[in-house]
């Protein structure tokens, strides 16, 4: 049995801080107004020397009582501005693969209450489960047990390496959901009764879960918010370890790799995805033909085949769904470009991105109100269908006999214009009042909005369902999260304008 450096040997009866003993071992966490958190908590070993390519070893038993007081390392090494708005911490440090317990009810198993694992975002290769908009206090205050995860990024998560284990990145997720099974209701939680909750490359993960044979006994529910699905295929991913290699000098082997310091692959591992070409459109239109370049790999082991055909084929078909995204996801970072598009027109751009004549008539036709806010707003509109909202469509209709629901957040930001990226998730968590939601949402956001919001998530832990007319049982039926710009329960085919992409 290991004996950790934050362990002591015995527990302090002065201390009224709540101690829980899981499988690994007893940890002692820290009250906050109500309820208790318990930070950093490992599930796994830490994933260096020997295990930094292998898949995710269980953490040994330690003796005595861990504190759990401060939040663990993680594996972002540092924070990309570019890829989130959200605020997400780097802590260094080795024991990346850990997990954050937040609880109103800690070693009382008898309370048996529902269970939210979240799965941060990050584009794959960015992004903390530190960040404060992810702390479970709203949901804890519903009667809902909250964790949040960690897992490998970029390619020490999801890089091909020939003789090593695929998707690393997705192990750690399962690990991480195994660890909830075995020690929630130890923290108050009913393992039979947990759902799994992500956004952007975290609501990619969700769903890529949802169409994975080996996860159904792991999670009874999904929400998706803005969902990256990668489906990275085995040929790409080689391709991109090749590059990766080449350009650090090294063997595109597992002895290779693994002489490169993490930060030099970090430094490297855009490099190998970027495009030659310096034209910025080359590098949208690759991403919009190919996805994105780090993500889960269709390996033929974990993952057999994309996530759509399994949804199709019923997998996951017993689980509720929900997902959605903001309307204008990505037009806050086209829009940095307006003065450089400002005289270039929205159909020729587009031309290079959705080549056939008709559909792209009728995609501008369908889109006229944004057409008239200029080139660089129809870009982001049109990114933002292609790689989020078409994506919602066509999992919605592939899932029309499962219960699935769909919704918009549609309310615009005052400080950022849009209804953007990442916008949606302190109104889901409920938590206005975190550090930097002023800086994504303005001074005084609608909290009408994130009760509505956050009432439908705790609806889905609750009860299975959000509180509004399935897509599945009306195609098209689809809840709009306005804030007031619009009736918040209005239902409407509020995706017609993707349907030229689908």
């Amino acid at each position: 049995m290991s004996t950790p450096e934050t362990v002591t040997e015995s527990v302090d009866p002065t201390l009224e801080r709540p101690v829980v003993t899981i499988d690994s071992g007893q940890v002692r966490g820290i009250w906050r107004e109500g309820s208790a958190a318990f930070l950093g908590v490992p599930f796994a070993e830490a994933p260096v020397g020997p295990l930094r390519f292998e898949a995710p070893v269980p953490v040994a038993p330690w003796d005595g009582v861990r504190d759990a007081a401060e939040l663990g390392p993680t594996p972002q090494r540092k924070q990309l501005a570019e890829i989130t708005l959200i605020p997400e911490p780097s802590i260094p440090g080795d024991s990346t693969l850990n997990v954050n317990v937040y609880t109103p009810s800690p070693g009382a198993p008898d309370a048996a209450l529902p269970v939210l694992v979240y799965i941060h975002g990050g584009g794959y290769t960015a992004g903390s489960p530190a960040s404060p908009w992810y702390d479970g206090r709203a949901f804890n205050r519903d009667g809902v047990v909250t964790v949040s995860i960690s897992y490998r990024l970029g390619f020490d998560g999801f890089g091909y390496i020939e003789g090593a284990p695929s998707n690393r990145g997705v192990r750690d997720w399962l690990l991480a959901l195994d660890w909830v099974q075995r020690n929630v209701a130890a923290f108050g939680g009913d393992p039979a009764r947990v759902t799994i909750a992500g956004q952007s490359a975290g609501g990619g993960a969700v769903l890529t879960l949802l169409g994975m044979s080996a996860a159904q006994h792991l999670f009874r529910s999904v929400w998706c918010l803005s969902g990256a699905v990668a489906d990275v295929t085995e040929a790409r991913a080689r391709t991109f370890a090749e590059t990766l290699a080449r350009l650090a000098g090294v063997e595109a082997t597992r002895d290779g790799f693994a002489s490169l310091p993490e930060t030099r692959v970090l430094e490297l591992q855009d490099a190998a995805t970027n495009p030659d070409d310096l034209d910025p459109m080359a590098g949208v239109a690759a991403m919009l033909q190919d996805g994105l370049p780090w993500g889960p790999m269709i390996d033929g082991d974990l993952i057999t085949r994309p996530t759509l055909d399994s949804l199709r084929s019923g997998v996951g078909g017993d689980k509720p769904l929900v997902l959605g995204a903001t309307d204008d996801e990505f037009t806050m970072a086209t829009d940095a470009q307006k003065n450089k598009l400002r005289f270039v027109p929205a159909s020729l751009v587009l031309g290079r991105l959705l080549t056939d004549r008709d559909r792209r008539k009728a995609y501008l036709a369908a889109n006229r109100p944004q057409r008239r806010k200029g080139t660089a707003a129809m870009l982001g509109r049109f990114m933002t269908d292609s790689m989020f909202r078409a994506p919602i469509v066509r999992v919605a209709e592939a899932r029309a006999a499962h219960p699935t629901w769909v919704y918009r957040f549609s309310w615009a930001s005052p400080k950022l214009g849009w209804a953007a990226h990442c916008l949606d998730v302190p109104f889901w968590f409920d938590c206005l009042d975190a550090e930097k939601v002023d800086f994504i949402a303005g001074d005084n956001p609608p909290q009408a909005l994130a009760s509505e919001l956050h009432g439908a998530a705790v609806s889905l832990v609750l009860e299975g369902a959000p509180g509004w007319r399935a897509w599945s049982d009306a195609p098209g039926a689809t809840r709009v999260f306005g804030g007031g710009v619009r009736a918040p329960s209005v239902l409407a085919d509020g995706y017609a304008e993707v349907r030229a992409l689908v």
